[in-house]
């Protein structure tokens, strides 16, 4: 009625009312009456915007790859974004007058680009599709120290790389690159556990070996050390028996001695008695010899003096015309032991 209007707006909102060219009042979230011919409206959005995005880039090697990701930013300072942008606000239609919102947005995506496609020439392939979060902080970085973005009066909240992806024909290659060194590695793995295996079984093998020789240098040592006891066993039974042969030596040479010595004396006693018998030869010497047969026939027994006679008759048989022995002389002597006469007187006779 007569232009006189009453509008509420949310709590997510920045309103400035502006009468008249000058801002007469201003808020978030704010309700109030104007006159539509002379009041003009200022809405600032409060909250955060997302914004995602899509770029094409190529890397230092000269590849396309695709980076996709999201911004979230919000408006801090309203007084020098709506004097950059028009956010004029269209009560009746409910529609900014302007697409300047919508392009504050652009803004903020072609300052992002721009970096992105900085940081994109600098990187080759490879380490661009590994580079997302390496990428997303730095970029965050340079926008926040951006002249623009401040100038816009906005804030950058964060940024998101949600991936890097290079075009199917070059995502194939490296997916069979990628391929062939898993398989490489693969048969790497299998030639390393292969080995390892043959390195375990040289070690067993080796060990063994080792076992085997501390078993024979263990019997060596036995055999050494048995050699040795029986060497010093031989060398005492040597010992032994060069003592044995120096005792029997000593003895022989002493048997030896006494030998010589018994030898010496036998000779002494032959010449003694040599000098005896020639001492009594010498005095018999002019003694007739019936008287020396007579002498030697002294004490004799009568065995001996039978014999003589009869070696006697014996002698003088051309001179005995005949002799009888009877049975009993005989017999007497052969049974009578030594050293008894047989009777006298009976069994001989002669003519």
């Amino acid at each position: 009625m007569f232009g006189f209007r009453f509008v509420k707006f949310q709590p997510s909102e920045y309103v400035l009312k502006v009468k008249n060219g000058k801002v007469v009042r201003e808020g978030i979230g704010l309700s109030f009456h104007y006159y539509a011919p002379t009041t003009s409206v200022v809405v600032v959005p409060v909250s955060s915007i997302d914004v995602p995005f899509i770029f094409e880039e190529i890397t230092h090697d000269y590849q396309t790859v695709t980076v996709q990701g999201q911004l979230t930013y919000r408006i801090v300072d309203y007084r020098k974004t709506t004097q950059i942008l028009n956010y004029t606000y269209n009560l009746k239609k409910n529609t900014y007058l302007s697409d300047d919102p919508g392009k504050l947005a652009q803004r903020v995506i072609n300052i992002a680009k721009v970096l992105t496609k900085k940081q994109m020439e600098q990187l080759p392939l490879r380490d661009a599709i590994q580079s997302s979060e390496r990428l997303a902080r730095s970029i965050t970085q340079e926008i926040a120290r951006n002249d623009e973005i401040e100038k816009l009066g906005i804030e950058l909240m964060g940024l998101s790389i949600l991936a890097i992806v290079p075009n199917k024909e070059t995502l194939r290659a490296l997916e069979a690159q990628a391929r062939e060194e898993i398989l490489r590695d693969a048969d790497n793995a299998l030639y390393e556990r292969r080995n390892a295996s043959i390195e375990q079984e040289r070690r067993v093998k080796e060990n063994e070996l080792s076992t085997e020789i501390a078993v024979e240098t263990k019997k060596k040592q036995i055999r050494e050390t048995q050699l040795d006891a029986e060497r010093a066993v031989k060398q005492k039974q040597n010992q032994m028996k060069e003592e044995q042969l120096s005792f029997d030596t000593a003895l022989e040479e002493k048997k030896q001695e006494l030998i010589e010595l018994a030898i010496a004396n036998k000779k002494a006693e032959a010449d003694a008695r040599a000098y005896e018998l020639s001492a009594i030869m010498n005095s018999l010497q002019n003694v007739a010899p019936n008287v020396l047969q007579a002498l030697t026939q002294v004490g004799m027994n009568p065995e001996k003096l039978i014999a003589i006679a009869f070696q006697d008759l014996a002698g003088n048989a051309g001179k005995i015309g005949q002799l009888n022995i009877t049975p009993d002389l005989l017999q007497g002597l052969i049974a009578k032991p030594d050293g008894i006469a047989a009777p006298a007187g009976r069994g001989a006779g002669g003519r």
